[in-house]
């Protein structure tokens, strides 16, 4: 088998997370005005990197086309308007992820059909896509369109997640001792301050731009897309050489300029792209200050784990503040979050609790 088609199958698959999470965003923020119930989306979907799941690519795989399935029946109002129904179907889809992730990549790498480079540019490649394809296809079809595409997406890979559970190719045999091996590297603190800060940006964006900004799912998609171009330029020549306290900070100010007078709706999207550049950057300076903990990636799977919890804690964090305080106090506070975290995270000496 060509090394392209199952790239291509890989990438298709994380366009089709990507296109279902970003489209939930959406959904759920028109379901309920709540900044609380909003910020459970990205809580539940953080949930499943905490948990000693066991690796099984036909069950966890199985899950997320279940997950897609139902969020269909929502999307054509089968399930009725409770917002109970997407926010269950996005824990389905991330444990069903989490379980069939590694087992898929390694059966794509034990059987030479790809590499961990064309992995790595299958996954950016697909979440661009995913992100694009939020915002083209709400227009045209709403929310039924953009899960049926998220349905059809999942299929590419299925022959791969088929042969993955041969007797013979079985590359999740390891069970839940692996999950369970996994969640004793315990967390360090910069990775977890980190994920709040990113869970807490993230966790109520489909609500501030359908709300706060009067945009729509076009708006709210391209967004995602810019910030994920720029997380894609880290690697490349226009990466700046920035130290580890300045991305926050700049993301601070290009957050707080994205409310300047007179600035169209294209340019406030536009500044997502330099934040996802610094964003990216300032993951790489983490794992860089983690060298003590081992090869480089064990320190990544460090940030993803310390992410995951982060993420979990910033999320219900500015749902439970702007639920209190109002929706319109949530970009003070994230400018302030990253100011603040420019003056404390990565400085001399400071290594954060349990480091």
């Amino acid at each position: 088998m060509s090394s392209l088609l199952p790239s291509l199958a890989w990438a298709s698959a994380q366009a089709s997370g990507a296109l279902t999470v970003a489209s939930t965003g959406w959904l759920v923020s028109g379901l309920s005005p709540s900044p609380l119930v909003n910020s459970l989306l990205p809580a539940l979907g953080a949930l499943p990197a905490l948990v000693p799941l066991p690796f099984r690519a036909s069950t966890g795989y199985g899950l997320q086309i279940a997950s897609a399935l139902l969020l269909l029946l929502v999307s054509l109002k089968i399930t009725g308007p409770s917002v109970v129904w997407p926010l269950l179907a996005m824990l389905l889809f991330g444990f069903g992820g989490q379980m069939s992730g590694l087992p898929l990549q390694q059966s794509l790498l034990r059987r030479s059909w790809t590499s961990m480079d064309q992995l790595r540019q299958g996954s950016t490649l697909g979440q661009l896509i995913g992100n694009l394809l939020t915002g083209v296809l709400f227009p045209i079809g709403k929310a039924v369109l953009q899960y049926l595409n998220a349905m059809v997406l999942l299929l590419p890979l299925l022959p791969i997640v088929w042969r993955t559970h041969d007797p013979g190719a079985a590359a999740a045999d390891q069970g839940s001792s692996d999950g369970a091996a996994s969640l004793r590297l315990g967390f360090v603190g910069r990775t977890v301050a980190q994920g709040a800060l990113f869970g807490s940006l993230f966790g109520l964006l489909a609500l501030w731009v359908r709300t706060v900004g009067a945009g729509n799912c076009f708006d709210f998609g391209m967004v995602l897309t810019a910030y994920g171009l720029g997380r894609t330029l880290e690697g490349s020549r226009l990466r700046p050489p920035l130290g580890p306290q300045l991305p926050y900070l700049l993301i601070a100010i290009l957050l707080a300029a994205t409310q300047l007078p007179g600035l169209p709706g294209w340019g406030s999207v536009l500044l997502f792209l330099p934040m996802g550049l610094l964003a990216a950057g300032s993951d790489r300076h983490v794992v860089v200050s983690l060298a003590d903990r081992g090869d480089e990636p064990l320190r990544w799977l460090l940030l993803e784990r310390g992410g995951a919890l982060g993420g979990l804690l910033g999320a219900l964090g500015i749902g439970l503040l702007t639920q209190v305080l109002g929706l319109r106090f949530a970009l003070p506070l994230e400018v302030a979050a990253f100011a603040a975290a420019a003056l404390v995270l990565h400085r001399p000496g400071h290594r954060g609790a349990g480091a």
